[in-house]
């Protein structure tokens, strides 16, 4: 450990379970035992993953929703203010602000923003990209991409990582692992 201003690795114990609906019961068990920093490694999405995991609701659609009004509404005051204020020009006098003329542009910037922001907006909140992270040390966790269910807990200072182990064991974990990062 550290003497106080320096390097202080997170300590983390790793359970393997043998299916989805006993990594989902394991997970549920050890979040109403009082287990806040868990976290579920799978080969495909687990339905009620996310509840038992005490997620909440998705952020993304609201993000996503704003991003695209923001495009629209731009879109469409640039065109307004370019066309009927900065630079009118008198076509067959035709009125110099249209909106059906203006619906494609605006769709197609609403569809850029909203696919832009859920791009940016998923790699922030997932915090990715992480080329590393300590359960990457474990050699079974190479199976959570192919067949192997893994739940992570994150011992916080002061707390004993075995009781953490037991209870991952008394909860039907196959493996058990305690792990503790070498770099950040």
């Amino acid at each position: 450990m550290s003497d106080g201003g320096g390097f202080r690795p997170r300590r983390f114990v790793l359970g393997q379970f043998a299916t989805s609906d006993a990594l989902l019961a394991a997970t549920q068990a050890m979040r109403e035992s009082g287990h806040q920093k868990l976290d579920t490694h799978t080969p495909y999405p687990v339905h009620g993953l996310e509840k038992a995991l005490g997620l909440g609701r998705a952020k993304m659609p609201t993000i996503i929703l704003l991003a695209a009004l923001t495009g629209a509404c731009v879109a469409y005051a640039m065109i307004w203010y370019m066309n009927a204020y900065d630079f009118p020009i008198n076509v067959a006098n035709r009125p110099p602000h249209s909106p059906p003329a203006n619906i494609p542009i605006t769709f197609e910037l609403t569809v850029l923003f909203g696919g832009s922001s859920a791009f940016f907006a998923l790699m922030g909140l997932l915090g990715l990209p992480l080329p590393y992270h300590p359960v990457f040390e474990a050699e079974s966790f190479r199976r959570a991409s192919i067949d192997g269910f893994f739940l992570s807990a994150e011992i916080p200072s002061g707390a004993s990582p075995a009781e953490v182990a037991a209870a991952m064991k008394q909860h039907g974990s196959t493996d058990v692992q305690i792990l503790e990062e070498s770099e950040r």
